[in-house]
């Protein structure tokens, strides 16, 4: 059998004549942050002091002892290597490498001493391309579209420049005999009641095992079978009878089976090479039963964008992922469990992994496959003009074979994407007249990564872009055909002209706020925060980010010239509102429009962004609402043929029938009308009544408002902006009150809050815990108890909530390690709330 040894230890970064300890899998920022050789530049502006990093070329190296076994073949395996590398060992050069996205595999068979790898600048092998296949034009000043790596390393409009180099991925050496498993292709597919695994199997043999007779057996959900292998090849075909089905989340149980298949040698006999006769390799995944289709069928809305998973038409609820940290090798299975979670918790069935990131490890897709999220996956291009000439083209069709093969097995993965934006910047950006018939990308996405797909994994769609309209016969973000990216809005509009466009699906759009007020003073130490301040400016990337953000701001509320935390809060009340008001309306327009990815969900530094967690892992209120938007089954209020109307919409297996209550409020809390409306959503469907005349408040009103409510659920509209309308000064009483270990309160035997926590435990002896409890005599709109300011670790259960006169609310505060120092006055300061202009 197949022998492996890690090379995870003992490595040495040279850095200035001096040998540092290196963490493989890691990077050079890394290591040198362990060094103490590199301030960190997630701080203050660092990344200013740290940017030689990424000009400089780097050298690791390490003892490869001998081996000292009988195999006859010892390979020396890197997963990843960032990026223009050349490897030796002892003094034998072993190749070059000069793409972060695809393994790398060297024949090292009785080789051992010094192994060495020097990277060349992520610049200066970019230059070296571009002085090969000429300009191409990008949205960024940097050179990503002339190397393979990580397109957001080089700088984003949410993300620092640090252009890393290392080893960023696990390497080892493997030790075999006569035959290896090369590659495994899963193709997964159900016909009727019997799911079918075909098994499509590559070897590789030594000069020994040529011509010798292997066989190839496999397993799964208790079927076996078994096929020999011809020439090099092998095709090994099981049958499972009624197998329970992969399901997104919210359609039923995520099912997952192992399968195991195992390269037998069929000879033995005297003098045979080690593992003759029996086993030599082994290849073991986890794979889930599903069908997948893309429905682009052409109807009078224009072309269709609907993903069907088991023949169930789905409207998508997804999340935009960008990789987790900029430093990607500091990602841990435990940090991808942690935010997918977040991920499923806010009743997100979809993430989409965008293209200038990277090609995540399984540890991701893992996760995805056992909480039931579909996964589109990008291929890594962003933003640019490929250069499709050599050396890229051949290093983006070798990269794509590799990570299409990988990816297969996961049942998640429902979508290959071939780029993101780039279709739309060569017709809207002005690459077109700039190139002058130069490539730029067009025959990857339209030609060579379809071909692949096709070729390597049928069972799955692919699509050329995003936004994609289809074909050129429309143009590529044209709203009424295919994807559809809504970025008009936050760069020129107010939030509510989402309504104006009814999209086919709506795979980016979103809005910025600040993180969260921990995060801000870890990232920012002794800053005297505004929203304008030195370090504020630089963890905003955005082009007029804050102008943008201010402008937003202004439209609903009178900006809070001086006041910081209230500055901060709004911010955050916007974007919630503004991500919230778009899925609202897409979601009461399905089938129509067929889903809505925001953007984004997670970030990978701390910064003013579009994300819903930040990079400190804390919660913004976004989160919390998309938790609400995301649901089931979702009460809202819009607008049918011209007039208002409330809208029940069931995305659940069963039907909905509810009771709305229609209540007319003026601002003092008083119900100056009201009505009862019957309404009845089919499973996975919409259905809407028109608002009784008499409950709309007149147009222009300042001090009326409508108030629909049906099974726990509410929506509130106004007939004018926050800064017009007659708020009452707001007036609540605040108690705290602590949780004991059972998680119950002190006060009145209270347990967990309804609608669920935050995911957190309250190990006794760990954390604390705490409710706070507050009680409205007046109406307080959009209270949000920022926990973070109670304690970094604090974490609140719930974001913006709207009390009525009377109401009360209980936020359970968990990570509240003085939890015992109940003091109102503290609490209070950490409460906010909409109040007059």
């Amino acid at each position: 059998m197949k022998d492996v040894t890690q090379l995870a230890a003992g490595w040495s970064l040279h850095h200035d004549g001096d040998l540092l300890p290196a963490q493989v899998p890691g990077c050079v920022h890394t290591d040198l942050l362990a060094a103490e050789r590199l301030p960190d530049p997630f701080l203050g502006t660092n990344e200013h002091e740290v940017a030689w990093v990424g000009r400089r070329d780097w050298t690791y190296s390490t003892a490869v002892a001998p081996y000292e076994g009988s195999h006859e073949r010892t390979d020396l395996v890197f997963d990843g290597l960032d990026t223009a590398a050349e490897i030796t060992l002892a003094t034998e050069t072993l190749g070059s490498t000069r793409n972060m996205h695809r393994g790398f595999r060297f024949d090292v068979t009785g080789l051992d001493g010094e192994l060495s790898v020097r990277f060349t600048s992520a610049y200066t092998e970019a230059a070296a391309v571009r002085a090969r296949t000429g300009e191409r034009p990008n949205v960024y000043p940097e050179p990503s579209q002339y190397i393979r790596k990580m397109a957001c390393a080089f700088g984003w409009d949410w993300g620092p420049t640090l252009v890393t180099a290392g080893i960023w991925k696990p390497v080892r050496l493997e030790h075999w005999s006569t035959a290896r498993i090369a590659r495994v292709r899963p193709l997964v597919t159900v016909d009727g009641d019997t799911g079918r695994v075909e098994l499509r199997v590559d070897v590789d043999r030594t000069a020994r095992g040529e011509g010798r007779r292997l066989s190839a057996r496999a397993a799964v959900a208790g079927v076996e079978a078994e096929a020999d292998v011809e020439g090099d090849e092998a095709v090994v075909v099981l049958e499972v009878q009624d197998p329970r089905l992969w399901w997104p989340r919210g359609y039923g149980e995520p099912c997952l089976y192992d399968i195991e298949l195992t390269l037998h040698d069929a000879h033995g006999g005297s003098g045979a090479p080690e593992g003759a006769g029996g086993p030599l390799d082994s290849w073991r995944r986890r794979i889930g039963f599903r069908t997948i289709e893309l429905d682009r069928s052409a109807d009078r809305h224009g072309t269709g964008f609907t993903l069907v998973v088991n023949g169930e038409r789905i409207f998508a609820r997804g999340v935009n992922w960008i990789p987790d940290d900029v430093l990607p090798s500091r990602v841990t299975p435990d940090r991808y469990r942690d935010r997918l979670t977040r991920a499923a918790e806010a009743n997100a069935d979809l993430v989409r992994v965008w293209g200038g990131g990277i090609y995540e490890t399984d540890a991701f897709y893992d996760v995805c496959d056992e909480l039931g999220l579909m996964v589109w996956q990008d291929f890594p291009f962003a933003c640019s003009a490929y250069p499709e000439e050599q050396p890229l083209r051949g290093e983006v069709e070798a990269e794509a074979r590799e990570n299409v093969v990988r990816l297969m097995p996961h049942p998640g993965l429902v979508l290959w994407n071939g780029n993101n934006e780039n279709l739309w910047g060569f017709r809207d950006w002005g690459w077109e007249p700039e190139l002058a018939g130069d490539s730029w990308g067009e025959g990857y996405y339209l030609g060579l990564l379809p071909r692949i797909v096709a070729e390597l994994d049928p069972t799955r769609p692919y699509t050329a872009g995003s936004p994609w309209s289809g074909s050129w016969d429309h143009h590529p973000n044209d709203p009424a055909h295919g994807t559809h990216h809504s970025w008009d809005v936050w760069n020129h509009v107010d939030y509510t002209e989402y309504r104006a466009q009814v999209p086919r699906f709506v795979a980016e759009f979103g809005w910025q706020a600040p993180p969260a007020h921990a995060t801000l003073r870890r990232a920012l130490p002794g800053e005297e925060l505004t929203p304008d301040s030195p370090g504020m400016l630089h963890h905003q990337k955005a082009e007029d980010g804050n102008g943008k953000l201010n402008r937003g701001l202004a439209r609903h509320f009178a900006p809070p010239e001086g006041d910081f935390d209230r500055w901060h809060y709004l911010a955050q009340v916007v974007q919630a509102r503004a991500v919230a008001h778009g899925i609202e309306h897409w979601r009461s327009h399905w089938p129509v429009c067929a889903g809505a990815i925001v953007w984004q969900l997670n970030d990978c530094w701390p910064v003013t962004s579009w994300a819903a967690i930040d990079g400190d892992g804390r919660l913004k209120p976004l989160y919390h609402e998309l938790r609400r938007v995301y649901a089931d089954r979702l009460l809202t209020l819009q607008e049918r043929d011209g007039s208002p109307a409330v809208v029940a919409v069931n995305q659940a297996a069963d039907a909905w029938r509810t009771t709305v209550t229609l209540r007319r409020m003026a601002s003092d809390g008083t119900t100056l009308a009201e009505a009862a409306v019957e309404l009845t959503a089919a499973p996975r469907a919409v259905a809407y009544a028109s608002v009784p005349t008499g409950l709309v408040p007149s147009e222009g009103s300042t001090k009326e408002f409508l108030v629909a409510e049906a099974d726990g659920l509410r929506s509130l509209q106004f007939a004018v902006r926050d800064k017009e309308f007659a708020y009452p000064v707001p007036r609540f009483e605040v108690a705290v009150e602590p949780v004991t270990g059972d998680g119950r309160t002190t006060g009145d035997g209270y347990g967990d809050a309804a609608g669920g926590g935050d995911g957190y435990g309250d190990a006794a002896g760990e954390e604390r815990a705490a409710d706070v409890v507050v009680t409205a005599h007046t109406l307080v709109r959009d209270l949000l108890l920022q926990a973070d300011r109670l304690g970094p670790g604090a974490r609140a259960d719930r974001g913006m909530v709207t009390l009525l006169p009377g109401e009360q609310v209980r936020i359970r505060v968990s990570g509240w390690p003085d939890a015992a120092d109940l003091a109102e006055e503290r609490v209070r300061a950490a409460l906010f709330c909409v109040e007059a202009a």
